[in-house]
């Protein structure tokens, strides 16, 4: 069974190691979480445990919710063995211990090639007026059309990313929050998703 748990990204900040060297780390606040819902392959197909984090502010609670708790976000994850209403906190990890972490990157709206895909642009000079960002030819002229999967401009960013081989730096269990190095995906308060090995 893989460790799991849900959080939030807080900050980005620095630690220093014993040999006074910086090292780069995000700040997440991590679980608890709780299981709200066994999924079977009898009922549903398959196998996965439904986990519930965060709080949502509601004036009115629907019974089924006010039992386990009001919860913002629920995410299911395989391979996992819990009971409904098992917890799971920061604790279950360690300082080493390597994680990937999965979440919804930053939304960057519709960008240009330069910095979509880093296109270079054409020349400044030799008679070209406004070609600095340009994309420059999309087509042959034998078949007539723009081929699928030409690189141009677009919307950018908002994908679901995966980032492996991190290493969990620090664990706060009083405060639920555990540090990693490096940088993760999103902006301040997005979900993520991370997996311990």
């Amino acid at each position: 069974m893989a460790k799991f748990i849900l959080g939030t990204k807080e900050e980005m900040t620095q630690i220093f190691d014993e040999n006074g060297n910086a090292i780069p780390a995000t700040v997440v606040k991590a679980g608890p979480i709780t299981a709200v819902q066994i999924k079977t392959k009898e009922k549903d197909g398959y196998e996965a445990v439904v986990f519930g984090f965060g709080t949502k502010k509601l004036k009115n609670i629907k019974k089924p919710q006010k039992k386990l708790g009001n919860f913002r976000y629920l995410q299911e994850c395989r391979n996992q063995d819990a009971k409904i209403g098992d917890k799971i906190d920061a604790s279950i990890f360690q300082e080493g211990d390597s994680v990937q972490i999965s979440g919804i990157s930053k939304s960057k709206g519709f960008q240009g090639v330069v910095k979509r895909h880093g296109f270079h642009g054409g020349p400044r000079t030799h008679g070209q007026k406004h070609s600095e960002r340009e994309a420059g030819s999309i087509g042959a002229t034998g078949p007539q059309k723009v081929f699928k999967g030409t690189r141009m401009a677009g919307k950018m960013g908002g994908d679901r990313v995966t980032t492996k081989n991190l290493k969990i730096v620090k664990v706060d269990k009083e405060n639920n929050q555990i540090l990693i190095s490096g940088a993760v995906p999103g902006r301040r308060g997005t979900l993520l998703e991370i997996y311990g090995s």
